[in-house]
């Protein structure tokens, strides 16, 4: 068995997070929304500007919640980028909508705003756009045709923690927001996510979805002398002690957000000439955006040559890795009507797509190697 010298993640101890779980367990509160979850829902509020946050147990419940916020009933139509992970269009077709499938962007693998109009129709709802490795949807466009169809946008921002599109945090321009914790993100409490809430009428009823469908949040304000089954709801709050490791990891957001710039920027300036050498595209950040500098990924001239990358590196002990297959042509997509040629850039790029070591960890000697390595390999 191939020793690994490099892994493609690996979750990291950054400050306080050991101290503070011990804290959680002392304070006799482990379960959802103790002294450690409030402070996190603070944290997320100030630093992006947001009404309300709220902790779940994944970016998939974040999304699950922003779809009974919107009461997506079947027959609904919801337009989501094909080149995403499963739980973007899950979240609403547990609902009953019927995911419409828009094809990418070959820069950035964003949502392809200039296909957008022309996919709405009496049915849509509500548009996702998802923030593919941390760098901004065209906002701009997406909010005009949205504001101009009465249509709600949610955010997938489980790549785009603190990324800004002009100047504005990625997570505050829709209605609502969905963020990912899961131990592959930039700040991670292992599993867990969080609704972002922009729009002010809907804090108190998601506080209700996200308590079981109960009042119990307006019980502990005191505002009710009792709390019942007021709406429909599940269980979506995490745990005070995942809340303690994730609070931990936010107050090293200055040392987590300054290592993966470094990374990303050794990466590009490593592999620039040998990438425009062989025709392999690498990450393309517009000027107007500011990434979270969430991922490092090439995409190869050819299917072949992506799947001999990922055996070659792996053999001699650096994991690497490829994501999304086109979510139209999965079984439930095909099932949705979705066909190939439907959207051809989504097709091709999730073939050429590799993504390289990427962690709070990786060293700049574990980078070299990788990036001696993609120098020797042979074309």
């Amino acid at each position: 068995m191939t020793e690994i010298k490099v892994d493609f993640n690996r979750p990291v101890i950054r400050g306080r997070e050991l101290e503070y779980i011990q804290q959680a367990i002392d304070n006799g509160h482990i379960s959802g929304d103790g002294p450690f979850t409030k402070k996190c829902h603070t944290f997320l509020e100030s630093e992006l500007g947001v009404p309300k946050a709220l902790l779940t147990t994944s970016c998939t419940h974040a999304l699950e919640m922003a779809a009974l916020l919107l009461e997506i009933q079947p027959g609904d139509e919801i337009i989501i980028p094909d080149f995403t992970f499963v739980s973007t269009v899950n979240a609403f077709v547990l609902r009953g909508a019927r995911p419409i499938f828009l094809d990418i962007r070959p820069d950035t693998l964003n949502l392809d705003e200039s296909r957008l109009e022309a996919a709405i129709t009496p049915e849509t709802r509500a548009i996702v756009p998802v923030h593919y490795a941390g760098v901004g949807c065209e906002m701009d466009a997406i909010m005009e045709i949205a504001d101009r169809h009465h249509l709600a946008v949610i955010e997938d921002n489980a790549h785009g923690l603190f990324g800004k599109y002009k100047g504005k945090s990625l997570g505050t321009f829709g209605s609502m927001a969905s963020q990912s914790f899961h131990e592959t993100k930039n700040f991670t409490s292992g599993e867990g996510g969080a609704l972002l809430i922009n729009d002010p009428i809907l804090v108190e009823r998601a506080e209700i979805i996200r308590e079981k469908g109960t009042n119990r949040s307006r019980f502990f304000r005191g505002q009710v002398d009792k709390y019942t089954w007021v709406d429909i709801g599940s269980s979506y709050l995490p745990s005070d002690i995942l809340a303690a490791f994730l609070l931990a990891q936010f107050e090293q957001r200055q040392k987590i957000q300054l290592h993966r710039r470094q990374v990303w920027e050794m990466y590009y300036a490593g592999l620039n000439d040998w990438a425009q050498a062989r025709d392999v595209q690498l990450p393309q950040v517009p000027g107007h955006c500011e990434q979270s500098y969430h991922m490092f990924y090439l995409l190869l001239p050819t299917l072949d040559l992506r799947q001999r990358l990922i055996t070659y590196l792996r053999e001699r002990g650096i994991y690497s890795v490829f994501h999304y297959l086109p979510l139209h042509l999965s079984e439930m997509g095909q099932s949705f009507g979705g066909k190939r040629g439907d959207c051809p850039v989504t097709e091709r790029v999730s073939d050429q797509l590799v993504r390289l070591p990427y962690h709070n960890a990786l060293t700049s000697a574990e980078q070299e190697q990788v990036i001696d390595l993609l120098q020797q390999f042979p074309f």
